[in-house]
């Protein structure tokens, strides 16, 4: 007798239905899995056949073939387990009826029969709400959470293979997947305030422009200034993320198989520290199943690269594409995927080896070492840093001053007002921030008087600034008239925006 049972196969963050067809055959015993199976799934046999048993079913004696449909691209993951064991037991006659073909199973057993989570439960609700919205999701009990977020799609769990079974045999129902709101399982943690930062106001200042318009920040200074404390602080002044942007950070993190099972949801902006000796796999994403990297677990969000000229040149050069494109595409022998990375960099650096260089304190540094030091950032990835922040030295009269300067609540609500201006204004375009504006967007958004026109032409000429940087410069000035609510750019908003483009003169141009 043949069976065919539907499951989900994963492909980055996308899911595709496949078939699970079983075939029961006279023969010599055999379990044969064929369609392009991974290891992962061959191992599934042993499961498979022990789940059986100690669920009290008898395992046929005979030749078994499981083919995954269709057998045109390779198929990964553990979740196959369930629909192959249901797909046996249909075929052998132990249930009586086949499944409709509206229901998806997804789920690893364990030997006692068991069903485990898996990763990617999201991605395969959310692939069924857009392909298929009549149709039923079977997950574990450990992934009803998340299959619950997607709400258009009908949704059960089952702890034990022997609850689906009782279902399939008109037994019993299945229980339903709940979640009463989104309100009720975000994490309520408390942000780190920059009013704790002693001083830096202008670092405060160019990093809440950052977080209104999604800019990328270098922050540069000794050691000691507050360069990660100040950024640490950014999540805190970014906006609650909104439905969409849950499910989309959410959906990464689900197939990197790093979600919490009591509490499922992303709902807090994530940060993402990578340490300076991570291999470019882990930071670009790679490995030999394509897996998520640092820069799209951190979407819709902040990456801060501490001390970057400490890493790897080879990774530091891969992020240039990145940035650009908001995605990045990983390319293997048998597949190709693409992963979002649509994020705000903020990277923090000494002037040289030993941090003291521009600062009033002697520095021990030769010439050719602070070079040597500073050319480990190269000019395009320097020049996609839309701003470019001194953090210096803190005084003593800063660091004993009990006054409390900006707090992060004033920031957020001046942060999100400028968001809700840049979201009206970009209301029929594909992109919500002024750091993404294309060229089109720029001609039509950002018109500049004829002062505003000279003081740039004078710091294009002076600074010696790319098409690149000139572009940034321009978008950065319309970042601050949305945070000063103004429908114009103004004079004083294009010189703040050319202020924090002049490091790269003091610094890498002048060591």
């Amino acid at each position: 007798m043949l069976s065919v049972v539907n499951t989900m196969v994963l492909t980055g963050i996308e899911a595709k239905p496949v078939q699970v067809e079983v075939d029961i055959q006279n023969g010599l015993p055999a379990f044969e899995i064929v369609g392009l199976a991974s290891a992962a799934i061959r191992e599934a046999r042993e499961r498979t056949r022990s789940a059986i048993k100690n669920s009290g079913f008898d395992f046929p004696n005979r030749k078994i073939i499981v083919n995954l449909a269709p057998a045109d691209f390779k198929k990964e993951g553990s979740h196959f387990d369930l629909a192959m064991a249901v797909g046996i037991l249909i075929a052998t006659g132990q249930l009586r009826s086949q499944l409709p073909d509206t229901f998806f199973l997804a789920g690893e057993l364990s030997l006692n029969g068991t069903v485990k989570a898996v990763p990617g439960i999201l991605p395969m609700a959310l692939e069924l709400q857009a392909s298929c919205p009549q149709s039923c999701l079977v997950v574990p009990a450990g992934n009803s959470l998340e299959a619950a977020m997607v709400r258009e799609v009908c949704s059960f769990q089952v702890s034990h293979l022997q609850d689906l079974c009782a279902f399939v045999n008109e037994q019993q129902p299945l229980a339903p997947v709940t979640m009463n709101d989104y309100d009720d399982h975000i994490d309520r943690v408390n942000q780190p305030d920059f009013g704790e930062v002693k001083g830096q106001e202008n670092a405060k200042r160019a990093l809440q422009i950052a977080a209104a318009g999604l800019h990328n920040v270098l922050l540069i200074g000794p050691p000691g200034g507050g360069k990660t404390m100040l950024a640490r602080r950014m999540p805190g002044i970014m906006p609650v993320m909104t439905r969409q942007e849950i499910l989309e950070t959410t959906r990464i993190y689900s197939v990197a198989n790093l979600l919490d099972g009591n509490n499922p949801l992303i709902t807090t902006r994530p940060f993402r520290t990578p340490h300076k000796n991570a291999s470019s796999a882990s930071v670009i994403g790679g490995g030999r199943i394509p897996r998520p990297g640092e820069i799209s677990l951190a979407q819709n969000g902040v990456l801060f690269l501490d001390e970057m000229p400490e890493f790897n040149r080879d990774l530091l050069e891969a992020l240039r594409q990145p940035l650009e494109d908001k995605e990045v595409t990983i390319a293997r022998a048998q597949s190709t995927v693409t992963y979002p990375a649509d994020f705000a960099l903020i990277a923090s650096m000494n002037p040289c080896p030993c941090g003291n260089y521009g600062s009033d304190l002697e520095c021990r540094c030769t010439p050719l070492q602070i070079h040597r030091y500073l050319s480990r950032i190269s000019g395009p990835l320097l020049d996609r840093m839309d701003l470019h922040v001194e953090v210096p030295r803190i005084r003593y009269e800063e660091l004993t001053d009990d006054s409390i300067g900006c707090q992060s609540g004033n920031m957020r609500s001046e942060v999100s007002r400028a968001r809700e201006f840049q979201k009206q204004r970009f209301s029929g375009y594909s992109f919500s921030f002024n750091s993404r504006m294309d060229t089109s967007a720029v001609r039509s958004f950002c018109q500049l008087d004829r002062d505003s026109r000279q003081i740039l032409k004078q710091a294009f000429d002076k600074f010696g600034m790319s098409a690149r940087s000139y572009d940034r410069v321009i978008k950065v000035a319309r970042t601050i008239a949305d945070i000063d609510q103004c429908e114009e750019i103004q004079l004083g908003h294009v010189a703040e925006a050319i202020q924090y483009r002049s490091l790269d003169r003091k610094y890498w141009r002048n060591p």
